[in-house]
């Protein structure tokens, strides 16, 4: 079946320009071409579209604000920004509405691998209610306590941009828009950013109050414990598997997946947050469930939702334009055994990370993870796991006396 993709700009050249370009993939894709936003909505009521591509800069009705119109009417639609770097006022305001940035000039290539990876993310979900949950989430909820210290730290009239990069660091959801934005193509940076605070860093202080106080891409996670998940436990575990993650793969990984197990340890669980925050009342009874039957939690969601959390989180990274590495190791953290991947990389990283955490008793929810050893054995990799859990003890144990030096003597 083909995909249906519609192109907005009001540019008739720049049109004209993508008909001949992507006329190679009229087999595949079913190409609908719109000369306004005002056009293409016209066109989105009369038939449904798999995704939007669309530039920024239009008179009458912008990017940013088709997009926000899209995202509200036809949320299931995955939505693409083509544009030029000039567009950077217009680009933050679509930062909760957008999927993926392009820049202009984006080669056929380039195009055509955005739209079938972000299709293909598809297939992780195998519910469509929960595909339609994950495709209308802005952001990731904020924990409480971070969201207090980020706002009243951008209020300070001598606020550091150090001291901010700290702030979003403790927080899931936070790191995750930062990382998403400015790793970017929008940005062009010559390398991939995987430290939250120097992806703060480079963002800048101006841009990151405008995306809080004028986008508000940052929102608290106000629910708390009723629907079944303590924020600070959740923090705290994260925290914990992003550095295990990482010790585990500086035994024998590349530095680049030493660098993608960090953040996706941190990341692991944010469909979590995804779940709790949106269907708060059926997350908590599924919890209750898990911890009363001493069943995994991922499984009672798979029979709930057809999907887990695991799986969730990997799709929405996916669509964020997230490396294939990281969106593998949300996506598989509980079965490493259904990812492609070999030898030690970030799916397995964070699966043992994430099981250890468990055994030591940091975040528990029904029965805690455990480990794959079958796959570890057709791996080859079974006999290091005492190595592993030799260096995620000793992790621990630095991090503590780090704390312990960090308190400040009463």
């Amino acid at each position: 079946m083909k995909l249906r993709i519609l192109f907005v700009d009001d540019e008739p050249r720049v049109l004209q320009g993508l008909r001949r370009m992507l006329y190679g993939m009229r087999n595949e894709w079913d190409m609908v071409f719109a000369e306004s936003g005002e056009k293409a909505l016209e066109l989105l009521s009369q038939q449904p579209f798999d995704a939007i591509v669309t530039d920024m800069r239009m008179p009458g009705m912008n990017g940013a604000e088709f997009l926000a119109e899209v995202t509200a009417r036809y949320p299931d639609t995955i939505r693409f920004i083509l544009s030029g770097h000039s567009d950077q006022d217009l680009i933050l305001k679509s930062v909760g509405t957008a999927h993926q940035y392009l820049s202009k000039p984006c080669d056929a290539q380039t195009l055509k691998n955005a739209v079938r990876r972000a299709n293909e993310l598809r297939k992780l979900l195998a519910d469509e209610s929960v595909s339609r949950l994950a495709k209308q989430i802005r952001t990731l909820p904020s924990f409480p306590q971070v969201y207090v210290d980020l706002m009243s730290e951008l209020r300070l009239p001598d606020t550091s941009i150090q001291r901010i990069g700290e702030i979003i660091s403790r927080d899931i959801g936070m790191t995750a828009k930062v990382l998403q934005l400015v790793n970017s193509a929008f940005f062009g940076l010559p390398r991939r950013v995987t430290d939250p605070a120097q992806a703060v860093s480079l963002l800048g202080l101006e841009v990151i109050k405008g995306l809080v106080f004028t986008v508000h891409i940052f929102s608290e996670f106000k629910i708390g414990r009723t629907a079944g998940i303590d924020p600070d436990q959740l923090w705290r575990h994260s925290m914990n598997v992003g550095r295990l993650a990482k010790r585990i793969a500086a035994t024998s990984a590349t530095e680049a997946d030493i660098s993608d197990s960090l953040v996706a340890g941190l990341l692991h669980d944010a469909g979590k947050l995804m779940l709790a925050a949106n269907v708060s009342e059926q997350y908590a009874k599924l919890v209750e469930q898990a911890v009363e039957q001493q069943e995994p939690l991922f499984e009672v969601e798979k029979r709930a939702f057809g999907i887990s959390h695991a799986e969730l989180g990997g799709y929405l990274l996916g669509l964020w334009a997230f490396p294939d590495n990281i969106v593998e190791a949300l996506a598989y953290h509980h079965e490493p055994s259904l990812s492609a991947a070999v030898g030690l990389s970030p799916v397995l990283a964070v699966h043992v990370a994430d099981a250890i955490d468990h055994e030591l008793g940091n975040a528990s929810i029904g029965a805690g993870a455990q480990i794959d050893f079958a796959h570890l054995e057709r791996l080859g990799l079974a006999s290091e796991l005492a190595l592993w859990r030799e260096v995620c003890l000793q992790e621990l144990q630095e991090e503590g006396v780090r704390d312990e030096q960090a308190s400040p003597v009463c």
